[in-house]
């Protein structure tokens, strides 16, 4: 049997059989949709009846290490295991490939992750009363909006951001070039910081007229200076978990995968998988990525509730 049939006939054994509420059967729907992505971005041609344990291993670690929080996960494998007991009883299976599935080992670390509150917290503790802290706020926006590494937040470049369009170019690991989505909100700072802050720094240092973020000295920050950043913001918003750069990362991915993003859209975007492009406004991803955040990422949820 193909995915499609086989999932169709697993919704009607949750609404007729089960009588779950239409939220409980997208949930369920929505983690079997997950495995389903996953196969396709391995390029497993693999059918519902050929997943085995070691292949769902695999799907499971695959997911931590996009972000997803442990209860997440934990829902997810529940996902699997009714999927999987009903193509049992429906006798399409012998074996139940779940069975033996445990959560992500206790020994391997399972990334900090931020709540959509924690966030905002951390950023609205900012002291705007001096220009570094325009600046701050405007990372931490950044951060979160686009879930960069911090590497690719100090080298950042006021040419590599397309506002009209709402896209960043980024310089990811062995110097890949990759597109990110960001936001109004973020832009919204990031155009605040340059006007009121960057545009009246008269000591930019040579060969880093181009960065967008500058320290004092007209230099662009390191990565310490970024993790300060960003510890300080947890300290002053009285938030005691680990928080670090890399916190708003996994943030970012876990709350866009948790809402319903497609997780080829979530890879793409944290440079799991190359996205190599010279030429922004002819990518054929960058409308499907663009739509995945503005669909899915916090911050544009907030923006269709209060208009």
């Amino acid at each position: 049997m193909d995915w499609n049939s086989t999932i169709k006939g697993f919704k009607s054994y949750l609404m007729l059989e089960r009588s779950l509420s239409a939220n409980s059967i997208d949930a369920y729907l929505r983690d079997i949709g997950k495995l389903v992505q996953f196969l396709e971005i391995k390029k497993y041609d693999t059918s519902p009846t050929a997943v085995d344990s070691d292949l769902l291993e695999e799907f499971i670690f695959w997911i931590n290490d996009l972000g997803l929080e442990s209860s997440s996960q934990a829902r997810l494998i529940s996902g699997l295991r009714a999927f999987y007991r009903y193509l049992l009883m429906e006798d399409i299976m012998d074996n139940d490939p779940t069975e033996l599935l445990e959560s992500p080992r206790l020994n391997r670390k399972i990334p900090e992750v931020l709540s959509y509150q924690e966030i905002q917290e951390m950023i609205a503790s900012i002291d705007l009363s001096h220009p570094q802290g325009t600046r701050n706020k405007a990372i931490l926006e950044t951060l979160y909006a686009c879930g960069l590494r911090v590497s690719e937040l100090i080298g950042l470049k006021i040419s590599n951001i397309f506002a009209d369009v709402g896209f960043l170019k980024v310089i990811g690991k062995s110097n890949k070039e990759r597109i990110v989505p960001i936001g109004e909100e973020a832009l919204k700072h990031i155009k605040l910081y340059e006007t009121a802050v960057r545009k009246v720094q008269n000591n930019i240092a040579k060969e880093h007229e181009d960065i967008l973020f500058l320290n004092r000295r007209g230099k662009g920050l390191s990565r310490i200076m970024v993790y300060n950043i960003v510890k300080q913001a947890a300290i002053d918003a009285g938030i005691e978990k680990n928080v670090s750069p890399h916190t708003f990362r996994h943030s970012f991915a876990t709350h866009l995968i948790e809402g319903g993003a497609n997780l080829r859209a979530v890879q793409d975007m944290l440079g799991h998988e190359s996205i190599t492009t010279t030429e922004i406004y002819t990518h054929l991803d960058t409308e499907f990525l663009r739509e995945t955040v503005l669909s899915f990422h916090p911050l544009n949820q907030r923006k269709t509730k209060d208009s």
